[in-house]
């Protein structure tokens, strides 16, 4: 079926393209270290495993994207340095690890003190929000390269080898717990941004269902959820976990290969998916693969133990549906599913 209005790809990010970028690197990558910290090699993950005795020891790496363009139109940065944080650290506490230490890196046109400063006091702010040590970093001043602002991390973790969560113990019957987002987080903002753009909106246009201008709002920052769910652990038998970010309910398609993830009760998104979603004409299947609507995190954890999960998350956290016989996820209440990541 033909699909109307603006998707991804248009607006220049194709997800099918990108996993064949991936692909095509990650196939020259043959070689493993002998020796102590060798890569455990745990497939479909949102973080590599490396095997260091007793524990395993988890590496991640992310980035803001285009929602530095948002930043730098409101000359707002104080923000983002919290997203590069919060993408980085929820990544790593989806395998059950504690995520302690990160680097930064920025890289940019010229020496600008005062946009560095700034992503500072995020990235502080980010710190203290998931208990990570910032232990080092990086700035290029790259005029040749570099016309703006890029802010990356990457995050070092560690988990019990046998408190590992890797999805083999998914079973039917497993209720998937949804955590709600603060909204759009740090994903699918080229779509954003090119709806706005098509439809002529400035970023400083206000709309009855948002509490601030539309820019402001894209700018919130990506809730962390380090602490609730670590928190949570000590209490649920907990099968998967899923960052809804990049790919959004195909996330979950990662955990586990041979069953189907229902999403039959999905979270409320925030107004400014409608809004995005009105303005842009975007099939349902599309906003549900590009952006979080709603949901940031999830969980997939015994049926027996969903509602102490749930309250133990809190923040609006909630049943949204279980494990059942199939493949891929889907929504009947949305009508959208998805085979593959």
């Amino acid at each position: 079926m033909r699909k109307k209005g603006l998707t991804y790809a248009k607006a220049g990010v194709d997800i099918e393209a990108k996993s064949r970028a991936i692909g095509s690197l990650v196939k020259e990558l043959r070689y493993r270290r002998k020796g102590r910290g060798r890569n455990m090699d745990v497939k479909g993950q949102f973080t590599s495993l490396i095997d260091f005795g007793d524990v395993a020891l988890t590496l991640c790496t992310d980035g803001v994207g285009t929602k530095l363009l948002i930043a730098e139109a409101l000359n707002k940065w104080d923000t983002v340095g919290i997203d590069c944080m919060a993408m980085n650290v929820n990544d790593t506490i989806c395998v059950g690890a504690e995520p302690f230490a990160f680097v930064d890196y920025i890289a940019l046109d010229k020496p600008r003190p005062e946009v560095t400063e700034a992503i500072g006091v995020g990235l502080n702010e980010g710190s203290k929000m998931a208990n990570v040590d910032l232990v080092g970093g990086e700035i290029a001043v790259l005029p040749e390269m570099v016309h703006r602002v890029d802010l990356s991390g990457s995050c070092l973790g560690f988990v019990e080898k046998d408190e590992i969560v890797d999805g083999s113990k998914i079973k039917i019957g497993d209720a998937i717990v949804g955590v709600p987002s603060s909204g759009i987080h740090s994903n699918g903002l080229t779509l954003a941004r090119k709806i706005l753009e098509k439809g002529e909106i400035g970023l400083d246009a206000r709309f009855p269902l948002l509490p601030h201008s539309v820019g402001e709002e894209l700018l919130t920052p990506t809730t962390i959820y380090v602490k609730p769910v670590l928190k949570m652990l000590e209490k649920c038998e907990v099968t998967g976990m899923v960052d809804v970010t990049g790919g959004g309910l195909r996330n979950f398609v990662r955990l586990k290969k041979n069953v189907c993830f229902d999403v039959s009760e999905p979270l409320d998104p925030q107004p400014i998916f409608h809004i995005l979603q009105e303005l842009g004409d975007v099939e349902p299947t599309e906003m549900y693969q590009t952006f979080n609507m709603g949901m940031g995190f999830g969980v997939v954890v015994r049926d027996e133990d969903a509602k102490t999960c749930a309250k133990s998350l809190g923040g609006g956290a909630r049943v949204v549906g279980q494990v059942t016989k199939g493949k891929g996820v889907k929504s009947g209440a949305l009508e959208v599913s998805y085979e593959e990541y």
